[in-house]
């Protein structure tokens, strides 16, 4: 069970222990490990992101962004509203393909794959980096037909008995199996909100990502469904790849490994959160996370 005390003590006083940290040095980085995540763990990034540029149109929306994503970690990106995060993680499956004029220059690497060259297979892209979006969506279909619609549509299951235990799989990874085994057949319009969060949680698993992109999945919840997500988010970083942006500062230093701030379109700083929340690198950094502007 995720443990909420230890994050919100030590986050809770940030500003004061930001000083306090400035007189520690930093350990030292071995040749090839990735910064801000302890040198023990391989270097190797699932997304691996190098001097990426996005454009709409004349409009460049962000400059030069390099980050490295380490498998089955949460990475948060916090950052005041229009900034960019949100344009990022969608140029992470390309879904800012679909908007007129938008465009990307640099590298965009996951598992050492080029995302935007001319052969990637963009629906198998999207299959492969699930994402959840601010405001639950779940279609006017049954709460069974919401999570099995990806499995039909790219035929990924032989019988009916094989989609059925994909389903309940799904479900049971997005922790709604127990509240809705006995209504599958209901709306998924009827479930509340945060159950249909975790609803669209489990449909964007079914189809098996390797990760998952998360834009404010819980802005728009009750402080008990979004516990909820929390502690399902904690939980599927073993398995799963998880980007998510947040406008919560609190929630960043819950639920994630490592923390990305962003500011007027450029990555200021990235590391392990314990470290951006207590002794960030950039004066920016620390201002924004200590509460002094955003």
């Amino acid at each position: 069970m995720y443990d909420y005390r230890g994050p919100m003590v030590l986050y809770a006083f940030a500003a004061a222990l930001v000083q306090a940290a400035r007189s520690v040095s930093a350990e030292p980085q071995p040749p090839g490990a990735v910064p801000g995540l302890p040198s023990a763990e391989p270097a190797s990034p699932k997304i691996d992101v190098s001097g990426a540029h996005v454009f709409y149109g004349a409009h460049r929306v962000l400059e030069n962004i390099t980050l490295a994503v380490r498998p089955h970690a949460v990475t948060a990106l916090i950052g005041p509203s229009g900034c960019g995060k949100s344009t990022f993680l969608r140029s992470l499956n390309r879904m800012n393909d679909i908007v007129p004029g938008a465009r990307v220059e640099g590298s965009i690497r996951i598992d050492n794959q080029d995302i935007y060259a001319a052969a990637v297979d963009v629906v198998d892209l999207r299959r492969r980096v699930g994402m959840v979006f601010q405001k639950s969506n779940p279609f006017p279909k049954s709460i069974f037909d919401n999570v099995a619609y990806g499995l039909r549509i790219n035929r990924m299951t032989r019988s009916r008995v094989e989609l059925g235990g994909r389903v309940e799989a799904s479900l049971k990874a997005a922790a709604l199996w127990e509240e809705v085994r006995d209504r599958l057949h209901a709306s998924a319009l009827s479930l509340s909100g945060g159950q249909q969060q975790r609803l669209c949680i489990a449909r964007a698993l079914a189809v098996e990502p390797e990760i998952l992109l998360m834009d404010e999945p819980a802005s728009a919840l009750d402080p008990i469904a979004t516990q909820r997500i929390e502690e399902l988010i904690y939980d599927l970083k073993s398995r799963y790849t998880i980007v998510i942006v947040t406008h919560n500062m609190q929630q960043a230093a819950r639920v994630s490994d490592v923390t990305a701030f962003f500011w007027l379109g450029k990555l200021v700083e990235s590391g392990r959160t314990d470290k951006i929340f207590t002794a960030p690198s950039e004066k920016l950094t620390e201002d924004y996370v200590t509460g002094r502007f955003g």
